[in-house]
């Protein structure tokens, strides 16, 4: 039953890249790229300085930073390590640069799906907020059935899919120590880690809010101080890595090779993975922070997908191209990183990119598992009884401890197949209801240009629906 599962995702998972997503998500990156004017490029400056602004309801909402964290979290993870390791494994070092495409491009998309997931968020009963591409769907196109197949979708994302993915990674890069015995430490891995999980999300949104907020900051920093000293160790590298990277990008074999060896394809899958724009779930907890005007929180996501791909994946890429060690398909995952962690900084090395990939995996579990939460919410039609609660806790719960001991193909097809359909959800409603966003850009524009604070009224922007917070 295993083997025919892991062959009916695996091809659905090169169906769906090969065909559908490339064009919908390039295409899509491109197009919004035109309609903003280029606006991941030139707000970024802005965008930073947006993430420093207290939440306009302090107490009730989550401020612009936390939704920053709570979005990273989630993109930050084992996607960022791992992921990158098997991108430059199974597809050369050229991954790399359809890796930073997907993400300039696919940072326009994010802003979009964002800044309407502030538009029409919705009031709770304390007075705080929240919204995401069920909402906007339900409030644009009144097909609240399609909000609801979107809800389904995001659940199984990333309370299964990306959750499966995180747990087997951080049992994985365990099998590099001598204690290891693959019949018991997988299991016991996945119990502590589901342990821990379960102690964190017994608190809710907020409290997930509150840990990442700590944790991404530190976890990050220390992680790019690692890959800098690296790169410092061996800068007489630095030009071939590059050379490399813009080489394989353009190699005609390397791109029109079969699918596992496709470089454009699995930049491409391994940056939708990382930074999930398009996908429409980080647009959930843009819909939760208490800001003056939406594009603020499209800003914000724009500068979370730079922060991912930008900066924390291609620290990887560059800690891996000049460690000296080169990639090889049987190295795929965390036995790369550690190998070329180890040539460099010896056994000190191998100990810390594990403690680092335990620390991106638990921030990604959390972060997954508030999008979880917000999907049920928007199922259920409001905050779910205490019963769907812990239904929900216990069995997200069961999955960190499964993806401890699951393999390494069906876990990663699994997850890349469900988020590819939240994105054929996402992408095409968002070119169809993308207007608002459009023109609450250019409102902010104008108040910027005429020395304001933006503050947002839906009047302005001559908005058709009604609205819990703008009207």
């Amino acid at each position: 039953m295993a083997d025919l599962y892991a062959k009916i995702i695996g091809t659905a998972s090169n169906y769906l890249y090969s065909y559908v997503l490339i064009i919908l998500l390039v295409g899509g990156g491109i197009y919004f790229t035109i309609r903003t004017k280029g606006v991941q490029l030139r707000y970024l400056l802005e965008s930073i300085r947006v993430i420093l602004e207290p939440s306009d309801k302090e107490d009730e909402s989550i401020s612009a930073f936390q939704a920053l964290m709570v979005s990273t979290a989630s993109r930050v993870g084992t996607g960022n390590i791992a992921g990158i390791s098997t991108a430059i494994c199974f597809g050369g070092p050229g991954a790399i640069f359809w890796m930073w495409m997907t993400a300039i491009l696919g940072s326009a998309t994010a802003f979009v799906e964002s800044t309407l997931a502030q538009i029409y968020k919705r009031r709770a009963e304390d007075g705080s907020c929240y919204g995401g591409p069920s909402y906007y769907i339900e409030a644009v196109l009144k097909k609240r059935w399609l909000g609801v197949l979107y809800a389904i979708f995001m659940i199984l994302t990333y309370m299964v899919g990306f959750n499966l993915v995180a747990s087997f990674n951080v049992a994985d890069s365990f099998k590099v120590y001598s204690f290891y015995n693959p019949s018991l430490t997988p299991i016991l891995i996945g119990i502590i880690q589901a342990v821990i999980f379960g102690i964190c999300i017994s608190g809710g949104g907020k409290q997930i809010a509150k840990i990442t907020g700590i944790l991404v900051p530190v976890m990050g920093g220390l992680y790019i101080a690692a890959a800098l000293l690296m790169i410092i160790l061996h800068g007489n590298m630095i030009p071939g890595m590059f050379a490399s990277i813009f080489e394989g990008a353009f190699d005609i074999q390397a791109i029109f090779g079969g699918f596992m060896g496709s470089v454009v394809m699995l930049g491409i899958k391994r940056g939708l993975f990382s930074n999930e724009a398009g996908v429409g779930a980080s647009a959930t907890a843009a819909g939760s922070a208490g800001v003056s005007h939406p594009v603020k929180q499209g800003l914000v996501q724009v500068l979370s997908v730079f922060i991912d791909t930008i900066v924390i994946c291609s620290a990887t890429a560059f800690l891996l191209l000049c460690s000296g060690v080169a990639p090889s398909a049987d190295m795929a995952g965390m036995a790369y990183v550690q190998v070329a962690m180890n040539n460099v900084f010896g056994t000190a090395g191998v100990v810390f990119i594990t403690v680092a990939l335990i620390l991106f995996a638990f921030t990604t579990l959390l972060g997954n598992y508030y999008f979880a939460e917000t999907g049920m919410a928007y199922l259920c039609g409001k905050t779910p009884v205490k019963g769907i609660r812990i239904t929900q806790r216990v069995i997200a719960i069961v999955i960190v401890l499964i993806g401890s001991v699951a393999s390494l193909g069906i876990v990663w097809d699994t997850a890349d197949v469900l988020m590819g359909l939240m994105a054929v959800i996402n992408v095409p409603i968002i070119f169809l209801i993308a207007k608002p966003a459009l023109r609450c850009l250019e409102d902010y524009r104008a108040q910027k240009q005429a020395g304001k604070n933006p503050v947002f009224k839906a009047a302005d922007i001559e908005l058709k629906e009604e609205t819990d917070f703008w009207n």
